[in-house]
């Protein structure tokens, strides 16, 4: 679909906020559990009910809401611009006594040097691919920009806390795989398009958007640091496909495509589940919450990716109301399922 024709009437946006936020929530007390006992407290179709009132969430969805909202706030869409909201917004999160959800040390770590005033290819965690990358990315497929400015816009977002390159390709492919779905693709059509992506971005490196941040001990060009992180993301597609083309066990999906701590598995995995049941939207997340894994950030990306594909109609209407920052959730959606307006084309909102 051409940018600027997007479909709204199912509220994609909408729908991919709040199922990110509602597998975070499903995710966030199963986090550190085993299969065995997640099974044990919720059945062996995983956890479907949202918990509490609020129901609360973790730091992917508050650091997600961090990403939205510089998007949203900024002037145009550029580094120069982007940037600096997202210092502001990260170290607001960091220093929010809201920021008590087992938030990851990498961007602890990376906001402290970033509070200094440190440039951020200096304060990034330069060998860190964590999930922290890529668990906030979401918004960046919801914004109205060309393919170029996404993976600026989500490469510099990983880059300000994880600054290896496998966080930047596969918080590309994240917002990647938002944008696609989004604009219609099914969730099936993903691993080969994620993959043609991949391959055709191999030694494509953005330093309009990462300046320096190439520059490592034992790496000769750009190409090459950047071309690491596609092998990585292409190498987990390909355990995904092979996943996929077997029956379905209906086991935790982390034995197949990694348990989701470092950016790339939470992809594959996250996607996996998405793929599994995307007839059947609250068992996607479910699946994702009932992993040995980072159940939180696997079952928050799934329903990132279902929710961009069938929009608000995904998910039990009740939940809405429930969910910890609905309001911020609701004003972010409502920006972006508006039709831009005419010579909108690469802005925020």
């Amino acid at each position: 679909m051409i940018a600027g024709m997007i479909d709204t009437s199912l509220r994609r946006a909408a729908g991919s906020l709040f199922g990110l936020a509602y597998g975070d929530a499903l995710g966030k007390p199963t986090e550190f559990l085993t299969v065995a006992e997640i099974v044990r407290r919720h059945g062996p179709a995983g956890p479907r009910e949202l918990d509490g009132d609020p129901a609360l969430v973790t730091d992917d969805t508050q650091m997600a809401l961090a990403v939205g909202w510089a998007l949203h706030d900024a002037p145009t869409l550029t580094p120069e611009a982007v940037e600096p909201l997202l210092r502001r917004r990260f170290l607001d999160w960091a220093a929010s006594p809201e920021n008590n959800r087992a938030p990851g040390m990498t961007c602890l770590r990376a906001c402290a040097e970033l509070g200094r005033g440190v440039r951020w290819q200096d304060a990034t965690v330069a060998g860190s691919k964590g999930c922290g990358a890529n668990m906030r990315v979401t918004p960046v497929g919801l914004v109205d920009v060309d393919l170029d400015t996404l993976a600026g816009l989500a490469q510099l977002q990983a880059g300000l806390t994880h600054g290896h390159p496998t966080g930047l390709a596969a918080s590309e492919l994240t917002a990647y795989a938002v944008r696609l779905l989004r604009d219609g693709a099914t969730p099936a059509e993903l691993p080969r398009l994620l993959t043609d992506r991949a391959r055709g971005q191999r030694r494509v490196y953005r330093a309009d958007w990462l300046g320096d941040l190439w520059q490592r001990p034992g790496v000769d060009t750009p190409q090459d640091f950047i071309a690491r992180g596609w092998d990585e993301c292409l190498a987990v597609l390909g355990r995904l496909d092979a996943a996929l083309a077997g029956p379905d066990d209906g086991g935790d999906p982390c034995r197949h495509t990694g348990e989701g701590w470092i950016a790339e598995e939470a992809l594959a995995t996250a996607l996996f589940c998405a793929i599994r049941h995307a007839d059947d939207p609250v068992a996607a997340l479910a699946r994702g919450a009932t992993t040995a894994g980072d159940s939180d950030s696997i079952a928050a990306l799934a329903g990132a990716f279902v929710g961009a594909a069938l929009g608000m109609p995904a998910w039990p209407a009740a939940w809405s109301a429930r969910i910890e920052y609905a309001d911020q959730l609701g004003a972010l959606a409502h920006a972006w399922d508006r039709p831009p307006a005419a010579g909108m084309g690469g802005r925020a909102c």
